[in-house]
């Protein structure tokens, strides 16, 4: 059996082989000298949080369409601003829309129990 000579290691001894493309002594990019940081968390849109805090209390029905203005609003806000709580806006609006739903509700059931 022969070995192939293309594949041994000819540098001094002790030492790891460079990686595969990459010349001997030689780094693919210089050290970083802060290292790399990370970037500045992103600002949470207050009408997401005030169309969740709504959504959820309700404050006498009131506070559903509250929600839901102030979830869409955030929306769009959200997306011209890159900021964050798209996930807090469309839960706003859904409980918006769910309370809502239950004032329809209430009054079809009320004008349905007068007739």
């Amino acid at each position: 059996m022969t070995q192939d000579s293309s594949h041994q290691f000819n540098g001094p001894a002790g030492q790891v082989p460079p990686p595969y493309g990459q010349p001997y002594g030689q780094q693919p990019y210089p050290p970083q000298p802060y290292g790399y940081g990370y970037p500045p968390p992103r600002r949470t849109n207050g009408l997401a949080i005030a169309s969740m805090v709504l959504g959820i209390v309700w404050l006498y029905w009131i506070g559903s369409v509250l929600a839901l203005v102030f979830g869409y609003i955030a929306r769009k806000q959200i997306r011209e601003r890159g900021e964050s709580g798209d996930g807090m806006a469309i839960a706003g609006i859904v409980l918006g829309w769910v309370g809502v739903g239950v004032i329809v509700l209430v009054a079809v059931i009320g004008i349905a129990a007068n007739a």
